[in-house]
């Protein structure tokens, strides 16, 4: 925008309030000495929002402004313009009609922007006001990774017109910084998307003609590009070489890490291979810093859950597990808790396969099966350590469980991971596992059982009724009374999928003296899961129906993830212990 249109705009943010004549004068001699806009200025000091500075030129120009997060925009219009251009100069089209393609801008006045659109689609422009957050967010939702890659390929033959904004978005560490300038600028591009649309881990997945890109998001695995089959060589290979893995050895699996740098912050990079019929497929687990901030009260604990497992976990000795199939966030409730005892007064030391986070304070572990440096051993080595607090990743055999168990007994608070349907399937775990009664009686102190379950987008919420049939599957004699149902119905914040984000399912069994003298008997788990239910004791499906009560998930999603049983119902006691397990006749 001119300097006398921009000094109007100032005049108007004046009239209106929202700066004072300083600011404005302080404004304008900054803009003296560079190229930027006021209005820019203004918004990069904090002096006004990006959203008052919208309204303001809306009303100077007397051209619409736009809400794009509240929009949906149809695929074959934003196809009309390329994704290195809607970059360039901060647009994005919204709706065509006819021959007039209406387009939301950062600056309207922008001419050599309007005369490019214009040429490129051979339409006629019709301008409409957004800002430069929202038409960034709007860029990265609707373009695709394939438009993307079709961007870089073409790159490649073109020139490099689009490579400092590459650059400008993503600055990879020293091991990405050679090689192939395309190859580097595509792996580039799909790791940020990945890390921008947070996901967890990123698929590289060769097939007979294609080499499939897929996300998981949410927990849910997402297509979303296929470079062409010829660069899978070099992909795999830049991956590999980043990682610092044998570029050479193709024929057994491998195991390495590298980081990359997005949005000013540094994201570690878990890399693994493996073998497959089509070539090496590679999965990068994303292993972002700034999720080490996520504390106890953010997993989706509810109060008295919380409040108990708070109690457990400050106490000075004992085991304490966590239990659930893979991907459940065991891990996260791990890092939860040992930040929040965490101190200068204790020796914490873990052992992990593999180490996830770095945390300070925190003596960390890194299993090494070649050098012998088990679970095993390396807990027998921390022992000799004095620690006040050990965390196992995981208890995989009888020689860690009883290790951990008899450490537990000894003075030390033990955490640890356990792979197992329900909080009180662990005790039969830990009893086949060759582990004496009164040791396991002796040491346990609570048992935490998890699941994730995606929470419905805010943006796209409705109340709506399940079908006869799914309600019929989770409440099988009657669903509660007054419960609701919501959904998303899909929108361009979630992708259409109606979720966004992830909360914890959560059962807790804290172990009572009654449960000890259970478990020395070897009672059943039916008995031991209706003394449970008179201490608080609440399955997983319970607490889903909770969520689904809140509005917080979906019935279906809660019937992804648990068994239904019916709600506040505990099991009926029996008069005498039963066997847990078979006698021998």
């Amino acid at each position: 925008m001119a300097t006398e249109t921009l000094k109007r705009i100032g005049t108007v943010l004046l009239e209106r309030g929202f700066i004072t004549e300083e600011q404005l004068n302080t404004a304008l001699k900054i803009q003296s000495g560079t190229s930027k806009k006021v209005g820019d200025i203004l918004v990069e000091t904090g002096i006004i929002t990006e959203e008052q500075l919208v309204e303001v030129v809306a009303e100077r120009l007397n051209i619409p402004k736009l809400n794009l997060s509240s929009m949906v925009i149809n695929p074959q219009v934003i196809n009309l313009i390329p994704v290195e251009m809607a970059k360039r100069f901060h647009v994005i089209p919204v709706f065509m009609m006819g021959n007039i393609l209406t387009v939301a801008m950062a600056d309207p006045l922008d001419v050599i922007a309007i005369d490019e659109i214009k040429y490129h689609t051979k339409c006629v422009i019709k301008r409409t006001v957004a800002g430069k957050t929202a038409l960034t967010m709007a860029i990265d939702q609707y373009y695709s990774v394939a438009d993307s890659v079709r961007d870089i390929l073409g790159d490649d033959d073109e020139g490099d017109a689009a490579e400092a904004d590459t650059a400008s978005s993503t600055d990879m560490l020293d091991a990405f910084a050679d090689g192939d300038s395309t190859v580097v600028k595509l792996v580039n591009m799909i790791i940020t998307r990945a890390i921008k649309d947070n996901a967890s881990d990123v698929h590289f997945e060769p097939d007979e003609n294609e080499l499939r890109i897929r996300y998981r998001v949410n927990g849910v695995m997402r297509e979303e590009a296929s470079p062409p089959k010829k660069l899978q060589p070099e992909i795999i290979s830049r991956i590999k070489i980043a990682s610092n893995l044998d570029v050479s050895e193709k024929r057994i699996p491998q195991d390495g890490r590298m980081a990359i740098r997005v949005d000013g912050s540094e994201i570690d990079l878990r890399v693994s291979t493996l073998p497959t019929i089509h070539g090496e497929k590679v999965v990068i687990r994303i292993l972002d810093k700034r999720n080490l901030s996520t504390g106890l009260n953010d997993l989706g604990m509810n109060a008295n859950v919380l409040d108990i497992w708070r109690t457990a976990i400050h106490t000075p000795e004992g085991l304490i597990l966590i239990t659930g199939p893979t991907s459940s966030g065991k891990t996260s409730t791990l890092y939860a808790s040992l930040q929040e005892i965490n101190s200068v007064e204790k020796n914490i030391i873990t052992v992990e396969d593999p180490v996830e986070f770095s945390l300070p304070l925190i003596n960390q572990v890194q299993i090494n099966e070649k050098a012998k440096l088990t679970f095993a051993s390396a807990l027998r080595a921390m022992l000799r350590q004095n620690p006040d607090i050990i965390m196992v990743g995981e208890i995989r055999d009888t020689e860690t469980g009883a290790i951990a168990v008899r450490a537990a007994l000894t003075g030390h608070l033990v955490f640890s991971t356990l792979h197992t349907n329900d909080s009180i399937g662990t005790i039969a775990r830990l009893l086949d596992m060759g582990i004496e009664p009164y040791m396991v009686a002796s040491a346990l102190e609570a048992i935490l059982a998890q699941r994730l379950v995606r929470t419905i987008c805010e943006d796209c919420k409705d109340e709506f009724e399940p079908s006869p049939a799914v309600i019929k599957k989770a409440f099988p004699n009657g669903a509660p009374p007054d419960m609701k149902y919501y959904q998303g119905v899909g929108c361009r914040q979630c992708r259409n999928t109606g979720y966004a984000g992830l909360t914890g399912l959560f059962e807790l069994v804290k172990i009572t003296e009654r449960l000890r003298e259970m478990i020395l008997s070897r009672s059943s788990e039916s008995v031991i899961k209706a003394e449970a239910y008179r201490n608080g004791y609440r399955p997983l499906f319970d607490s889903g129906v909770e969520l689904v009560r809140q509005g917080v998930t979906t019935l279906d999603e809660i019937l992804k993830v648990t068994s239904s049983m019916e709600i506040g119902e505990a099991p009926q006691m029996q008069a005498q212990p039963q066997p847990l397990v078979r006698e021998t006749v």
